[in-house]
């Protein structure tokens, strides 16, 4: 389980060492050198300030980055001076092969979201809060397993053996499939704060940064295995993991169980996702 969530921890990895500051003219009229330090860049006399009149809905920035959610595409139009109104998309899938427990396994990391937020900018500067919502959760991480006949596993602590195939007995070895639900609440609660508006006060390019969390529940962790395990090397003591009645599967399915309550109490802290994006953003007027 470790390699899991070491799998899942690469996607934060992008996350940047530093942000370079922004600042802003403060003069109600900007002049040619304040110009140079408006928000959004560049060394461009600065536009008037944005927001201040068109009305909501007035402009319009679409941006793209990276987040722990996966690849990010956003939108975003003024509602007030104060007040922005956000729309984000994520995707993402990554594979790799581990081993854990003597357990082999093809893993695929599928990350799909999207939500909605509103960016309160409380100073009229770069600096805000955003309290939102992911209205679409579809993250997941799924495996399939199997265990080569003859090999050794682990579950709870307690060494199993994978059969051999047998076609008199009908011994296979051990298969399965594995899922780590990250989407128990499929509308997530959000709650971000960061610097960058996507809507400038002067200019169109902008680059924000935002961290925050989403709170998604608790992450499930579903694993079935199938086949026929051992509980010697000899393969003298063995059985059908499907068989109810044999106390081998039966205990090999209560050492299941056990260890996958282990795997779901250690993955609780991503009770709430971590939020860390980093983009860019072109904004215009819309009338």
């Amino acid at each position: 389980m470790k390699k899991i969530v070491s799998l899942l921890g690469a996607t934060l990895v992008f996350a940047p060492l530093a942000l370079s500051a922004q600042s802003y003219s403060i003069s109600p009229v900007p002049a040619a050198p304040a110009a140079l330090f408006a928000e959004g860049g560049g060394g461009a006399a600065a536009s008037p300030v944005r927001g201040s009149s068109g009305g909501p809905f007035s402009n319009l920035a679409l941006g793209a980055g990276i987040s722990s959610l996966g690849i990010q595409l956003q939108a975003a139009t003024n509602l007030s001076n104060h007040f922005n109104l956000r729309g984000t998309g994520n995707f993402f899938s990554y594979s790799r092969d581990f081993t854990s427990n003597g357990l082999n396994a093809n893993a695929s990391l599928n990350l799909a979201s999207a939500g909605a937020a509103v960016d309160v900018y409380p100073f009229h500067v770069g600096f805000r809060l955003s309290p939102g919502v992911l209205l679409y959760n579809q993250n997941q991480l799924t495996a399939a397993v199997n265990v080569p006949g003859g090999q050794s596993f682990k579950l709870n602590g307690t060494t199993y053996y994978s059969a051999n195939a047998n076609t008199g007995t009908g011994a296979t070895p051990v298969t399965g499939s594995g899922v780590l639900g990250l989407n128990v609440n499929k509308a997530a609660f959000t709650v971000t704060t960061g610097w960058g508006n996507m809507i400038p006060r002067n200019g169109h390019f902008s680059v924000p940064f935002e961290v925050g969390v989403a709170v998604i529940g608790a992450p499930t962790v579903n694993v079935n295995l199938g086949g026929w395990a051992c509980t010697d090397q000899a393969q003298t003591q063995c059985s059908d993991l499907a068989s109810g009645s044999n106390p081998i599967a039966a205990q090999i399915q209560s050492n299941l169980n056990t260890q996958v309550a282990k795997w779901t109490s250690d993955l609780k802290p991503l009770n709430t996702y971590p939020i860390i994006s980093l983009g860019v953003a072109y904004s215009f007027h819309l009338r």
